[in-house]
This record gives C-alpha cells, structure tokens and sequence, in this order.
C-alpha cells in the first residue's frame, strides 16, 4: 500500500503543524486515500492554516489552460491565485508569507517539465528561502513511474514558466524529489519532505492503489499523462491538442490534416508501443472550436515501450511535412512569454525546432542530446528519495 505525503501526516496527527502558522499550497488532487481533502483534513483537528495558496487552475483545478484565476476565499480563509493577470502572478510576494513559521506544499505533479505546478513550487521555494519560511512538501508519486527519462536538458537562457528545472522533458523525479534538486543546485530553503511509504521507482500511478484525481482540467487519466511529454509540443503548433474534447492529448488535429496519412506516417516514425487510429472530432471550445479536425488518436499499447517525447517529435516531423504551408508554429504569447517561441521552452532548446525545420532525422536530434540524458541519469541519484530496485 503506497501511503502520499498527506497520507502520513494525517497518521502521524499533523504533529509538524502543531502551535504552527502555516500557509497551504493545494489543488483539486490533494486528497488522501480516502479522497478527502487535506483542508478539510485540517480544519477536522482544528489546524486551521492563515492562507490558501493555488497554482495555475485554481485551487479548484476547474480554470482552462492560460486563464487568469481571481484570488477568492474559502471558509473565512483568504485563496491567493498564483495564476493571475502578468508574470508578477506566478510568484507570491515576500510580505503574504510574512509572519508564517512554514508554507505547506501539497501538489500532484505527471512527471513532465512543462507541467506547471513543479515551478510555482519553486517559485514559492525561493521566496521562503528569502524570508527565511521553512518549506513542507507532502510528496506524491510521479505518475509515470521514477526510472525512464526522455527528452533534451532545459537550458538555462530558456528558463521560463513551462522549464525551471535543468532536467530532460520526462525527468522521473517526484515532485519532493524536484524540491530537494533545488536545494542541491544551491537553494538555501529550509526544507522538510514528507516522503512516500511503499512507493517504488517502477511504480507507475495505477500501481499505488490510489485514486486518479484530475490535478487539472485536461488531464483527466493517467492514459492522458501517458503521452503528455510528446502531446504537450501540440501547443507550440496551431494544431489541435484536443482541447475541447473527451480526449485531451490524445486526440491530435487540425481541419487541413489528412488523417489516414498522418496515421500511416506515425506508425512507421513512431511505432513502439502504440497505435495511431485516424480520427475526426470536433473541439467544444479552444482551437478550432466548432471545426472538424482531422487527425489521430493515441492508444497507447505498451507504456514501458512507448517513448511519448519521440512520439511528439514524429507528429510534429509529419505535420510539418503533410501541413505544408497551412502547418505554423505558435507565434502568440504563451504562458505570459512573447520573446520566444512556445516549441523553444517547451523544448528547452531551439535545436528541435531548427532540426525539424531543417528535415533532420529524429534518431540525429535525440543523439544530440543522449550524453546529457547519460549524465543526468548518473547525477540523479544524489536527490532520489526512493531507492530504484
């Protein structure tokens, strides 16, 4: 039985936040095994935190993507959105952690980069760090399991909302593990993990006995983790990602793709482990709302198999080459950065989107990057927390 972060606080009687003036970091999926929240957790004993803090979505995980959320309030307690209106948002200002002995931060991370909510935590890391507010992080697994990392390193002048940690895309950290890499690059955070008991590196999420609650609007499964580090470059493109539909990531689109193609392209660039089945649908709302797309859906076959970064290369190789000029990069802002383009962060390197542009083959891009990856893969293991088998 794997018990969360929240799971052994609420055994161990909230012990650490005892006669403590604290600040919550939460979402939607901060739930023990019992699906119960932990504010209410809290409030049952009569720990009562000063101030609720939420990440991009809300502290209801109920906004869209890149939708400003309004600070609110929530039994008397004040809600400060970390997700607001410009840059300045994403961060909490020194002066509303004042006076706070700890900030509590329970959050469930997929395992992928440019899945925001490992960088508000790190934001909010700083700040503690600054102020000197001892940091809590409840931790929880990474869905796709702790051991396979795929994808280039972030490089440092593309840091951005979607890239803070030098990691690859699927990095296979949890999210206390991300917090202990930021206290090894040299963040001086006061910093306690409440880590996981019967977790194991090999674990993917539907192996912990867990319920699967949606951390954000469009990310409704694990079958949708599954293929979010390739699926998410989608954003980057004026194709479809599925917004707007049942199948969010996994169904991939556009009204000028020719389906039958792209399937047949994807199933000889990217054949392990899954299968690629022509598709139309019909986005609800975002890109393409009310328009047919064409595209695929991703049925994911073998998961220890299927390289879901290589996968989101391939798509994008074939559309490049079946869009033609209808095909274009995403050229507005994206998560409140203007200065570069969308696929460079998510990429963490403008070399992907230069190779594409160039025809490169997939096999040459990755080897760019596979002594990094070899690096990274040995260094890792100083901020594990869960030893691999």
């Amino acid at each position: 039985m794997v018990l969360t972060g929240l799971d052994v606080l609420v055994r161990d009687r909230f012990h650490l936040l005892q006669g403590q003036k604290f600040g919550l970091l939460a979402h939607a999926a901060s739930v023990d095994r019992k699906l119960v929240h932990i504010l209410d957790r809290l409030l049952e004993v009569g720990v009562e935190p000063s101030l609720l803090l939420a990440p991009e979505h809300g502290f209801y995980a109920a906004a869209q993507d890149m939708q400003p959320v309004e600070n609110d309030r929530l039994c008397g307690i004040p809600i400060v959105s970390l997700y607001g209106n410009d840059p300045s948002s994403l961060r909490p200002q020194p002066q509303m952690l004042s006076g706070l002995d700890a900030l509590v931060i329970d959050l469930q991370d997929i395992g992928c980069r440019y899945y925001t909510f490992a960088n508000t935590m790190l934001y909010c890391l700083q700040v503690c760090a600054e102020i000197g507010v001892r940091a809590i992080v409840l931790d929880r697994p990474n869905p796709l399991g702790g051991l396979q990392i795929e994808g280039p390193l972030l490089e440092q002048p593309l840091r951005s909302f979607v890239g803070e940690y030098p990691v690859p895309v699927r990095h296979g950290l949890t999210i206390g593990e991300l917090a202990q890499l930021a206290r090894f690059q040299g963040l001086e955070v006061e910093l306690t993990v409440v880590p996981l008991q019967g977790w194991r590196r090999e674990m993917w999420f539907d192996q912990t006995g867990l319920e699967w609650v949606m951390p954000s609007p469009n990310m409704p499964a694990l079958s949708t983790a599954t293929v979010y580090p390739g699926a998410c470059l989608v954003e980057a493109t004026n194709l479809s990602e599925g917004r707007g539909t049942t199948r969010p990531f996994e169904f991939l689109g556009a009204p000028w793709l020719a389906a039958e193609k792209l399937a047949s392209e994807l199933s000889q660039l990217a054949p392990d482990g899954a299968r690629f089945r022509p598709v139309a649908f019909c986005p609800g709302f975002h890109k393409y709302a009310g328009q047919t797309c064409r595209g695929v859906q991703v049925h994911v076959l073998d998961r220890q198999k299927f390289k879901s970064f290589h996968f989101g290369l391939a798509l994008l190789q074939a559309a490049l080459r079946l869009g033609g000029e209808n095909f274009q990069w995403r050229k507005q802002p994206y998560e409140f950065e203007s200065r570069r383009p969308a696929i460079d962060l998510l990429c963490g390197t403008e070399a992907v989107r230069q190779g594409l542009e160039a025809g490169a083959e997939l096999d040459d891009l990755e080897a760019s990057w596979r002594q990094d990856l070899e690096r990274f893969e040995k260094e890792r293991t100083r901020f594990w927390l869960y030893s691999a088998e």
